[in-house]
């Protein structure tokens, strides 16, 4: 019934008065009821609250009932109500499940019954379910029986065999029919699954297969995929492949695989053409039910050029010495290529990344030499690092290459040599004994004893001298030492020969000249040359006329040194002199002139002390104009009008020796032309400065490139400047 509909009057049905209910309140007391009905206190009529299902409400019980209590007051009064909900075929037969599955074998009898599951109805009485129907079929029929106590069962009857590989499957329509009006009906599928018997071996498509497949093929490759049918279904059409057996030791497994399902046959591991050239595997395929059958697959192994060429030292004959004659053999070389045909045939040669010589000579298809073609040197060359390459003639080709380290042995080929032909060393006069003079030093490019070298000494001076008593020699390290402390008055300079020899057998050798010069120290005090020390009290006394003109020579001191250089470089200086001085003496020539021109109420006697010492020259000598250490060249002097060496300077020592010992002979006295000395006629007039030598010129500066210059016609102009430092040494005139 619809919503709002009428049920019945309730106040009617109770016999109440339909004007007392309101005062009354009329009342619906009910836990379910009033969730479906309600009265309505007005006019006392009972409705449809909500739509009513009895099957939700009763399910499958015969009867259905709402019940509730109405309720008045005044007077209060209770009233049981009871409310049938009849059925009315709204709901169909339903199948649960709707597909029933029944499995069978293909060799199942004939009338075989097979239990079905009815259909249900959630209506009641000739509304539920009354008959069922099945589709047409040429193997099944429907079977409906009715027990004692009302239960229908079905079964479906099989009435013709069944064939799996004809029909594996059959499906049925299955019909509930109610007795309702009009009719419902609901229907089922019923599958009857036919089970297959293993009747059928499987099938391979070959009994025996081939295939061709090249060497270093990928890992998982598939090379071949090989097929097996069964007629069978189901599991006992269901094929499984494995090797059965392999040819030789090769292990399935190890190889190759097969997959059990799709019978392809994958590269399991790496396959070598060199190692084996063809394999024989045998296949089996097994059904479900346990039915076997065997092929073979015959697997071609294709060779590829895979394989570099080998190279083998068979022997080496290293070091080698340097003066090996052409043609000598250094290694015997042999090369191998494991794979075949084009591919292992190799051709060999040497890697020339410089000129060297050797050659690669074939003796054999496979067999090398490695012979000498030319002269060696050590001294350029100690080694050579061969290259040997090796090449297949495959494509593309492959090469490989090994490396022969060879030694060349030295030969005493070589003597020391030095790197100059004459050495110059200087060494100050004084020395200590022991010092060291000199290194010298020769190199010899062989090795070993070849390059050992001894070195030895023996003197070219023109004089006679045993040097073993003034140097000495490291015959290991070439240090020249002194064994005496020198005299350069005695002994200027050393030239000694130097011998180097090396412990090669036979010896090798080679000399060198180095001049040992000895180096001037200031160690020896001025000599009075004029007048002489000696000669008396009178050689101290000269005579000056009244007349004489101021600047008139008295005298000349006359002093020699025996140093060399500014060591004998001299001056003069009065130092004791009346004041006022009537008298000068020049500073570099040691001339005594007048100052004044004498009076006789002067004083007649004059008493002067003259001093002379190497001064303290204010120039000074540079550290690249100092005598060089040893080892080293003294630097070339300019020329010049003084002396540039220590020969010269001694010349001119003499002079003045010879020039004092002439005016030492002569007779004292005032006189003489300009340019005299002003002494008396015994010195004669040839008794000129001409013939005593300024003493400048005796000045030599050992390292300077520079000369001190003077003139012969300046020698009253000043001499070069400088602190002059007194004497002890004094002489009285």
């Amino acid at each position: 019934m619809r919503k709002d509909s009428v049920i019945a009057n309730i106040a009617k049905d109770l016999g109440l008065d339909i004007k007392q209910l309101p005062p009354r309140n009329l009342q619906m007391i009910s836990h379910i009821s009033d969730k479906y009905l309600y009265v309505n206190v007005d006019n006392g009529n009972l409705y449809v609250k909500d739509r009513i299902d009895r099957e939700t409400l009763c399910g499958a019980a015969p009867t259905c009932f709402l019940t509730f209590d109405a309720v008045v007051e005044n007077p209060f009064n209770i009233f049981k109500v009871k409310i049938e909900i009849q059925d009315i075929n709204d709901n169909p037969p339903v199948f649960y499940p709707e597909t029933f599955n029944i499995e069978t074998i293909e060799l199942t009898s004939p009338g075989t019954r097979f239990a079905l599951q009815n259909a249900e109805d959630l209506d009641i009485g000739i509304n539920s379910v009354q008959t069922y129907k099945l589709s047409d079929n040429s193997h099944f029929t429907l079977s409906q029986k009715i027990s004692s106590d009302g239960f229908q069962s079905l079964e479906l009857v099989l009435e013709k065999s069944l064939d799996q590989e004809f029909q594996n499957v059959h499906e049925l329509i299955l019909t509930a029919l109610d007795g309702g009006n009009p009719v419902r009906s609901g229907t089922a599928v019923i599958r009857i699954i036919v089970i297959d018997v293993n009747d059928n071996f499987p099938i391979f498509s070959q009994k025996v297969y081939k295939v061709s497949v090249s060497e270093n093929s990928a890992v998982n490759t598939t090379i071949i995929n090989v097929n097996a049918t069964d007629r069978d279904a189901g599991t006992n059409g269901q094929i499984t492949y494995s090797f059965s057996k392999t040819s030789g030791n090769v292990h399935p497994s190890g190889f190759f695989s097969i997959h059990p399902k799709s019978g392809d046959i994958n590269i399991n591991q790496k396959i070598d053409f060199e190692e084996t050239i063809n394999y024989e595997l045998s296949i089996q395929a097994k059904d479900g039910g346990g039915l076997v059958s065997h092929c073979k697959v015959l697997i071609e192994v294709i060779d590829e050029n895979d394989n570099a060429p080998e190279i083998f030292i068979t022997s080496l004959f290293s070091p080698i010495p340097e003066n090996s004659t052409s043609g000598k053999m250094i290694a015997l070389i042999r090369v191998h290529d494991k794979d075949s045909g084009e591919s292992g045939e190799v051709e060999c040669k040497l890697r020339k990344a410089e000129v060297m010589p050797f050659i690669l000579v074939l003796s054999s298809s496979s067999v090398y030499t490695i012979v000498t073609t030319g002269p060696m040197d050590r001294e350029k060359v100690s080694n050579y690092n061969i290259q040997i390459v090796a090449t297949d003639r495959g494509s593309p080709p492959l090469s490989s290459e090994k490396s022969i380290k060879l030694e060349i042995s030295d030969v005493n080929d070589n003597p020391p040599l030095f790197m100059q032909s004459i050495y110059v060393g200087y060494v100050p006069e004084n020395n200590l004994p022991g010092a060291s003079l000199y290194s010298i030093k020769a190199n010899d490019p062989d090795i070993g004893d070849n390059a050992k070298i001894t070195y030895s000494i023996t003197s070219k001076n023109t004089e006679d001298l045993h040097m073993s008593s003034y140097v000495s020699l490291n015959i290991e390290t070439g240090v020249i030492y002194a064994q005496r402390s020198f005299d350069y008055e005695q002994h200027k300079e050393f030239i000694i020969e130097i011998t180097a020899k090396d412990n090669g057998n036979p010896s090798l050798s080679s000399n060198t000249t180095i001049t040992i010069k000895v180096i001037d120290q200031n160690d020896n005090a001025p000599k009075l040359l004029y007048p002489a020390p000696d000669s008396g009290a009178s050689a101290g006394f000269e005579m000056v006329p009244f007349g004489a003109e101021p600047g008139s020579m008295i005298t000349k001191v006359v002093a020699v040194d025996a140093d060399s250089g500014h060591n004998a470089w001299l001056s003069y200086h009065f130092v004791q002199v009346a004041e006022p001085s009537y008298f000068t003496i020049d500073e570099h020539t040691g001339e005594i002139r007048t100052q004044h021109v004498f009076q006789e109420k002067d004083t007649l006697n004059h008493k002067v002390v003259v001093m002379h010492s190497q001064p303290n020259a204010d120039w000074q000598l540079t550290q690249g104009q100092r005598p060089g250490p040893s080892g080293t060249q003294q630097p070339t002097e300019e020329p010049g009008v003084w002396p540039n060496n220590q020969f010269e300077t001694e010349r001119l020592q003499a002079m003045i020796l010879a020039s004092a010992n002439e005016a030492a002979e002569g007779s004292s006295g005032l006189g003489g032309s300009t340019g005299t000395m002003g002494l008396s006629a015994r010195y004669g007039p040839q008794f000129t400065l001409q013939h005593v030598p300024d003493y400048r010129q005796n000045i030599y500066i050992p390292g300077t490139t520079s000369t001190l210059t003077n003139a012969a016609g300046k020698r009253d102009n000043k001499a070069p400047s400088g602190n002059k430092k007194k004497s002890g040494k004094k002489e009285k005139k």
